[in-house]
């Protein structure tokens, strides 16, 4: 063929005039046509000649209105299995008879073209029924065409194209509204109702929200379509599909597609029923739909709606599911609490507002465990393992701490806060997440234990595992993991770095509720499990710590998942005293199998009272149960026998202790006295060595307040009592970043070598008394106040003075009063206006610091009584 050359066309034209048709089918060899009922009319008039007679001939009024999308599926009626043929292609490869040639008439640039088939041969070896079978689908169960799926159960919009609809961008123009109105109204979708305060109601979540879809596992919430026309759920197919993370799908339980009638979706975990209040004639079908009791939590998509999914502790097939109400009104619900703080025999509270169900904190949960490690390294896997509340645990305890991800808070122990915040300043939970949050995901600076934990104990609440906050007092870090924490003295009093174990005089963490069926199959572990997000140890490579089962810990079950030996011996390792003398040589002075792990303690149910767990944890100390419990301890996590460190148990000769005489208050001097005692019958010399420091809360000195040497003879059976007196002006400025004051007094006898003796008491100083109330009517929505006073018990002034108050569900954000000078006696009161916005049992906390005290606490309680009919306002 030569360049610029047509190629031939086979078929029949009709031109632009009559010599043109002729020419053009001449040199075809065939014969030309006029007209075609599938073509454009082509007729030719000359210039003398009535057009319209023409027009009338050639103007065909037979009729073939194009069937429109229902006449179409009216058509699969009754139908079981359906076929497709692809037939795009097809007019190529077959012959047409004269009759079917008419259908494949085309418009072409010279005019209507017409072929008859018989175009390229098929491939090589292939016979035409074989090349069509591979472009056709024949008795399928269910086809999709023209947008929807077609099953023997009726037919129903692909999910797809409705989510297409739903999720359309909003229209900007005449056009672009009309273009949506068009894809409305070819799916026939009318309204969708939610019922979003109906639902959350129902679900426990409307203090949350009630604009916005929240609904616990496991448990049925309602969802009403409003169509165009009558439904009828036992023929009509409505299929629903909910998906929730990146890559989903329903091997990894993060799709599912079901539907009506009951049944379609086969082996779907999401269920659907019509609900007994549907008005089917009316065109409204309401449905009742139900998650699996253990879907994965998080927000999904639902065809035409959007959902937040929690855990259901109100659900028996939850594994956090929580059997008593009123437990679950305390450990879910409550948005307050009490942390305990101070030393065993220095028990205080200070006052938390947890504050789960504020504004934007559950989307602060989500995205902390969207940012999580595992889900940046394998998102699907990571969405899909969120069913699981042992492995959602986990995760919250590794991401509150920031030292290995992109964690809520850094923890800083050394008192240098200038660039941050102290860990004492915080309240509640709420400003520390909104603070990640705000800073991009970046570390909130700083915490430590308390802090950690509360925030820890916010984001499971608001997840929906029941949990608590819980301090032990006398809590041992066990670093080397022999159950053994080993102390050392010398004549001035503790050293700070002989070892990296150390026993803290508190240390608070979480217990989480859940079942444990990785560990047993007859819930023997189910319960109580401590998980804390303190960074103290890894935890198969991430700082991280539990779930451990409470049950375990007791029995001394070390060896099971996740972390139980370091949880152990937090409550339960002996304590061992070494003496170091000035030539770095060492003795064991004696072991102490009962100081660790004291008064654990929480807040009880409905009330403000402590409760002690401590039975829970271990068998009463001095008994021969703990003892067994603590040997078979020892057994399962195979400490080699050197590593006892030839510890034993030895009687003084001198027995020693320290006495206050007064209360310990902050701002006052203290007033101790040191008392030694003989049972042997001679007169001993003594060495004596009273050392007073500032003691962070972790067991490691931060200063050294004072000490006094003393030379004293100690007569057989008598008391030798000599006093110790602190001064306020001494103690009180080292102790602003400190939490307690550590005396001890080291006994050396000048006539026995190596006869030392070691006692030792911890203070905690009271702070000076601030208080706060609630005054007006405590009714929803109604104006109230908090009065804040102070005064200063100091002969000086305070300075720098500033109080804060928070409250969730009372203050939307905290409020703050400043004075930069507080005379000596003076009283300072202070009034902030608020308006409770969520009624039931809340909580007023305020702060007060100045240069000279350090965040002083105070809280009081509010009920607030909720009001029907009233629009909220602004806020």
């Amino acid at each position: 063929m030569s360049d610029g050359e047509q190629p031939p066309l086979e078929g029949i034209f009709i031109g632009d005039n009559q010599q043109d048709v002729e020419n053009a089918n001449e040199d075809q060899g065939q014969v030309g046509v006029i007209v075609s009922m599938f073509g454009t009319i082509t007729e030719f008039v000359e210039d003398n000649e009535d057009w319209t007679e023409y027009l009338e001939r050639a103007s065909k009024l037979d009729a073939y209105p194009l069937p429109g999308v229902e006449d179409l599926f009216a058509m699969f009626a009754g139908g079981k299995t359906f076929s497709e043929l692809d037939m795009s292609h097809a007019y190529q490869q077959l012959l047409l008879d004269e009759d079917s040639k008419e259908y494949v008439t085309v418009n072409t640039h010279k005019g209507l073209f017409r072929g008859d088939g018989g175009g390229a041969p098929p491939p090589s070896g292939s016979g035409v029924s074989e090349f069509c079978v591979a472009k056709c689908t024949f008795q399928a169960q269910s086809l999709t065409y023209l947008g929807h799926t077609i099953t023997a159960q009726g037919l129903c919009p692909v999910v797809d194209k409705v989510r297409a609809i739903k999720d359309a961008p909003k229209p900007k123009n005449v056009s672009e509204l009309m273009s949506y109105l068009g894809m409305v109204n070819y799916y026939d979708v009318g309204k969708v109702e939610l019922h979003c305060e109906k639902n959350n109601t129902a679900h426990n979540t409307n203090d949350i929200s009630v604009n916005r879809l929240i609904v616990r596992r496991g448990q049925s919430f309602l969802v009403t379509f409003e169509l165009h026309d009558p439904s009828r759920p036992t023929t009509d197919l409505l299929e629903l599909m909910v998906e929730t993370g990146p890559q989903p799908s329903e091997a990894l339980g993060t799709r599912s597609v079901f539907g009506l009638p009951e049944g379609c979706g086969k082996g779907s975990s999401w269920k659907v029923k019509v609900h007994q209040g549907s008005v089917l004639p009316a065109g409204s079908i309401t449905l009742d739909i139900t998650s699996p009791a253990d879907a994965p939590v998080g927000e999904y998509s639902l065809s035409l709606g959007k959902l937040l999914l929690l855990f259901n502790p109100w659900c028996q097939e939850d594994w956090v599911h929580l059997p008593e109400e009123e437990e679950r009104q305390e450990y879910v619900m409550r948005e307050q609490g009490l942390v305990y703080k101070g030393s065993d025999k220095y028990i205080s509270s200070t006052a938390w507002n947890f504050g789960q169900f504020e504004d934007d904190i559950v989307d602060i949960c989500l995205m902390l465990l969207d940012v999580n490690p595992k889900c940046l390294s394998d998102p699907a896997k990571d969405f899909s393992a969120r069913c699981n509340p042992i492995y959602v645990s986990r995760v919250v305890s590794a991401m509150i701490n920031a030292n290995d991800d992109r964690g809520v808070l850094m923890g800083r122990w050394d008192g240098q806060y200038g660039d941050g915040m102290s860990p004492t300043h915080w309240n509640g939970s709420v400003e520390v997440l909104r603070r990640w949050l705000k800073n991009g995901g970046n570390p909130v600076k700083y915490g430590q234990c308390w802090v950690f934990a509360a925030v820890m104990c916010t984001v499971l609440r608001c997840l929906g595992i029941p949990c608590r906050v819980v301090t032990n007092f006398q809590s041992a870090h066990d670093t080397d993991k022999n159950l053994t924490i080993d102390d050392f003295f010398s004549d001035y009093g503790v050293r700070p770095k002989q070892s990296p174990d150390s026993v803290w005089n508190y240390h608070v963490w979480v217990e989480a509720w859940m079942r444990r069926p990785d560990l047993s199959a007859d819930s023997l572990y189910d319960g109580w499990q401590v998980v804390d997000p303190t960074p103290q140890e890894k935890s198969t490579g991430v700082y991280c710590c539990g779930p451990a089962p409470v049950k375990a810990i007791l029995q001394g079950h070390v060896d099971l998942n996740y972390d139980v030996p370091f949880v152990f011996a937090e409550v339960n390792a002996d304590r061992v005293t070494w003496m170091v003398f000035a030539d770095g040589s060492k003795k064991n002075i004696f072991t102490d199998s009962v100081s660790v792990g004291q008064n654990i303690s929480t807040k009880a149910v409905g009330s403000d009272k402590r409760v002690d767990i401590t039975a829970n944890y271990k068998h009463a100390e001095g008994t021969e149960k703990e003892r067994d419990v603590y040997n078979q301890a020892v057994k399962r996590v195979n400490i080699p026998e050197e590593n006892s460190n030839g510890i034993h148990d030895g009687k003084p000769g001198v027995s020693m202790k320290i006495v206050e005489l007064t209360k310990p208050v902050s701002g006052k001097d203290i007033d101790l006295k040191l008392v030694l005692n003989s049972n042997d019958s001679e007169t001993r010399t003594l060495v004596i060595n009273v050392n007073v420091q500032a003691m962070r809360y972790n067991g490691i000195p931060s200063s050294q307040i004072q000490t006094e040497l003393k030379e004293q003879k100690l007569l057989p059976n008598q008391d030798l009592t000599i006093p110790i007196h602190i001064p306020f002006s001494v103690y009180g400025e080292k102790m602003r970043e400190s939490n307690s004051i550590k005396v001890s007094a080291v006994a050396t006898d000048k006539n026995k070598s190596g006869a030392v003796y070691i006692t030792e008491k911890d203070l905690v100083p009271e702070s000076p008394l601030l208080t706060i109330k609630a005054i007006g009517s405590e009714l929803q929505y109604s104006d109230m106040t908090a009065e804040v006073v102070f005064e200063n018990p100091l002969s000086e002034g305070l300075r720098d003075c500033f109080i804060t108050v928070t409250g969730s569900g009372l203050l939307t954000e905290t409020m703050e009063a400043r004075m930069p000078l507080l005379k000596q006696g003076q009283r300072l009161r202070v009034k902030m206006p608020f308006t409770p916005y969520r009624p039931g049992p809340k909580k007023l906390v305020a702060g007060f610091n100045c240069d000279q005290f350090r965040d002083i606490k105070a809280s009081c309680n509010v009920y607030i009584k909720p009001v029907t009919g009233v629009v909220p306002p602004l806020l």
